[in-house]
């Protein structure tokens, strides 16, 4: 699991004035919950699944970053030899104030600059090294600076030279590099983006989905389309699967659990169409929750029983 580790922050009160300083809204805090988001969200769904996430990304040498080892400690996911502190960068942190279950505020800490090329050169090492034992390899790129064209421009040929299984949750900006995986994941507004024009009709999504298929030399295209499922596609044709979601409360890391329940899918030698049922029903359980949130084995195996007969 390569990308880029964040830690959500997350503020809990009531609004109920305004301030006399300016007019915004006072939100008296009553409580504060840390979650993972980013890679370090992909791995702990990993981790939810069943499966043994090696999580690789670079954080800070801050408080953040102290936070965010112990988040991913509380839940098993191990850090030794995988995540690199960097003296040099702060840790991505996401504070969202929440005032009657709804959002009001959001503030961002982070560098956004690629890492530097010595960071650079310990990352692949430490990449190189966890390759053999790996059944699949996920890439999460939130623009942060770790995956850069230089680092995917080495590790994706490794990668395929040894046929492991491979899935992107993709950035805009270097969507054209992730040429020959098994499988990416764009929502429709980054595939539009990757395509050059907005898809508005099942024509364009067609168009667009065959066509970065080509385009980028890939098994396969899987865009997220929210309340409107997943639609597939490669070499045989395409599919659509519809939301799962019986509620849509938030998609705040939806494209997180997606991703990582077709890695953990893939690295079981599951087909990708089932690979992909798996992730919509996923998807349709943490978009029922506020902020990020995972789908247990346990969970999914319940969605997939409540499926019709027949």
């Amino acid at each position: 699991m390569i990308g880029d580790v964040i830690l959500d922050r997350y503020l809990w009160g009531n609004a109920t004035r305004v301030s006399p300083e300016a007019p915004v809204l006072v939100v008296d805090v009553d409580r504060e919950e840390l979650r993972l988001g980013g890679a370090a969200n992909v791995a702990q769904n990993i981790r939810a699944l069943g499966a043994k996430p090696v999580l690789i990304g670079v954080l800070g040498e801050d408080a953040a970053g102290t936070s965010l080892l112990r988040e991913l400690a509380a839940r098993e996911i191990e850090t030794d030899g995988g995540l690199l502190a960097d003296p040099g960068r702060r840790t991505t942190l996401k504070t969202r104030i929440i005032a009657h279950h709804q959002q009001v505020l959001r503030a961002d800490e982070e560098t956004r600059e690629p890492v530097s090329s010595g960071v650079l050169q310990e990352l692949l090492r430490r990449i190189e090294d966890a390759l053999p034992q790996a059944d699949a390899v996920l890439l999460s790129d939130y623009g942060k600076g770790v995956l850069t064209p230089g680092m995917l421009d080495r590790i994706l040929p490794e990668i395929l030279s040894r046929a492991i299984p491979s899935a992107v949750d993709p950035k805009e900006e270097h969507f054209l590099r992730y040429r020959g995986v098994d499988v990416i994941t764009p929502n429709l507004a980054e595939a539009s983006q990757a395509w050059g024009r907005k898809i508005r009709s099942p024509e364009d999504l067609l168009e667009a989905g065959f066509g970065l298929r080509e385009k980028l030399g890939v098994r396969s295209v899987l865009i997220t389309r929210g309340e409107h499922g997943m639609s597939l596609f490669t070499e045989e044709g395409h599919a659509h699967f519809p939301t799962r979601a019986r509620k849509v409360y938030d998609v705040t890391g939806a494209g997180d659990t997606v991703v990582a329940t077709i890695g953990a899918a893939l690295a079981a030698r599951a087909p990708l169409a089932e690979a992909c049922v798996l992730a919509n029903h996923a998807a349709g359980i943490v978009v029922g929750e506020l902020g990020t949130a995972v789908a247990t084995d346990r969970e999914l195996i319940e969605s997939l029983e409540d499926l019709p007969v027949g």
